[in-house]
């Protein structure tokens, strides 16, 4: 094998091993939390340079020590999973001893680069990888349906991360409603996965809403989840009221489409469009918060 290919091999299992692409979708957040801590202190960027470099690697690394960890911790289920049977943790490609010490490695120069920022910054990277891996993958995820909500909090730490290596106080009510809402986010996009995976996380027993549930009841909850990001969109009129229409607005559409798309699909294609939505509402909200607190700064200078 040439070295060239070699390289490329073992690039792929790495990055399917440290969840890269978890990774990317991740840092949008974070990039939200800390464009808007800048705008809303008014700080200049290329006076916070350092921090901003920081909290990138710092997240980065946390987030693929956390993915890591969980790899290695649920290859059997992921045997028993369509989309998971070919993870390197699975198939063999990479030795468990190895995967646990790059993730110990990652972990641990991540919370260092978060620290290094505000010490806040650190120990929510901590506390993230924790919750993710203690309460989330070894204990509820197996036992309660309820595995996603708790997993929904570590989910939700990248947004307070950012804000806190730019400023170390997390009590805005700013920052508060982009937290919440990212907390909130997760219930209604995963139960669309759990519905469309349904046979793949029934074969592994693993207690999703809709396996366990049913679909009716799932779709209950998502609309509750869906009223409650509603209402926490009021959340960003301390800061913008544009902020707060366009995560209204967002919010709305949502619910009107599971109302709507629940009563003329079947479960499979309401569960789709619901996943779909979800994407399309995230990436448009964090990006109206980057640009929005960017073009701030800029007219601040």
């Amino acid at each position: 094998m040439s070295i060239k290919k070699y390289l490329t091999k073992h690039s792929s299992i790495i990055s399917k091993t440290i969840k890269t692409g978890i990774i990317k979708s991740n840092l949008i957040p974070m990039l939200a939390g800390l464009t808007l801590s800048l705008y809303t202190y008014q700080i200049n960027p290329l006076d916070k340079l350092e921090n901003i470099l920081l909290a990138l690697i710092g997240t980065i690394l946390v987030i693929g020590a956390a993915g890591a960890l969980n790899n290695l911790y649920d290859r059997d289920i992921d045997s028993l999973m369509e989309r998971t049977k070919n993870r390197p943790t699975v198939t063999g490609e990479i030795k468990s001893s190895k995967v646990l010490i790059i993730a110990v490695f990652m972990a641990v120069l991540g919370v260092l680069a978060l620290s290094l920022t505000t010490l806040l910054a650190g120990f929510l990277g901590f506390l993230g990888l924790f919750l993710y891996i203690v309460p989330y993958t070894m204990w509820s995820k197996r036992r309660t349906i309820y595995n996603t909500e708790i997993g929904s909090i570590s989910g939700a730490m990248p947004p307070l991360i950012g804000w806190s290596a730019i400023y170390p106080d997390i009590t805005h009510p700013a920052i508060l409603g982009l937290f919440v809402i990212t907390v909130i986010w997760q219930m209604p996009h995963f139960y669309s996965i759990a519905i469309r995976k349904h046979s793949e996380y029934k074969a592994a027993k693993v207690p999703m809403l809709p396996v366990v549930k049913g679909i009716k009841r799932t779709y209950l909850q998502t609309n509750v989840y869906l009223i409650l990001l509603i209402a926490i969109s009021f959340l960003f009129s301390s800061l913008s009221i544009g902020l707060m229409l366009v995560a209204l607005l967002l919010s709305l559409i949502w619910l009107c489409l599971s109302i709507l798309g629940y009563k003329r699909m079947d479960s499979e294609r309401w569960a789709k469009s619901m996943f779909i939505y979800s994407l399309i509402h995230m990436t448009i909200l964090f990006s109206t918060v980057i640009i929005y607190s960017l073009v701030g700064i800029i007219f601040d200078l």
